[in-house]
């Protein structure tokens, strides 16, 4: 046996009452500061626990208060428009509704939206497009983008809408 797991020999016992009375009080005071210590660190845990999950709860609130404040403008331009639009000429309305309109694609592209309109031609994508209609013809090769429809969006890579496009398809024989 090594000292280290020797059992005790009972010396240890032999000291005075009044030393082991000390040792035990130092002893009970070091476990109720310890014990105080995790008492704190426990309530420290739990305000930041409950913390955390306001300022999740207010992150969900808010999540789209900068993509709505970037909106505010062309909802501005809409109303305009509708307001003058009886005594405006149709030039003037179209050039409001194209400001409207690259006030719209400003806040998307700063809201990390992008548009998915496919070319005629590029290959179709089941990811990003909607096949509406399989068309048969010999100018394209198959599974290409013959028209796109109705352009679709993603925000920072995921699909919000699918863009909907014509598909090529080989010709019936």
């Amino acid at each position: 046996m090594t000292d280290e797991t020797q059992a005790p020999t009972g010396e240890e016992f032999d000291a005075p009452v009044d030393d082991q009375a000390e040792a035990l009080a130092a002893a009970t005071a070091k476990a109720d500061e310890h014990y105080a210590q995790y008492v704190r660190v426990l309530a420290e845990f739990d305000n930041f626990r409950k913390r955390a999950a306001r300022e999740l709860e207010q992150a969900r609130q808010f999540a789209v208060e900068r993509f709505a404040q970037e909106l505010l403008p062309a909802m501005d331009g809409f109303e305009l428009a509708i307001a003058n639009g009886a005594g405006s000429d149709v030039n003037s309305l179209i050039e409001g509704q194209s400001a409207t309109l690259r006030l719209l694609q400003k806040a998307f592209e700063k809201a990390g939206i992008r548009e998915l309109a496919p070319e005629a031609g590029s290959p179709f994508n089941p990811a990003e497009h909607e096949a509406m209609v399989a068309q048969p013809t010999a100018e394209m090769a198959p599974n290409c983008v013959v028209l796109s429809i109705q352009k679709g969006y993603a925000l920072n890579g995921r699909v919000l809408r699918a863009a909907r496009v014509i598909v090529s398809r080989a010709p019936d024989a």
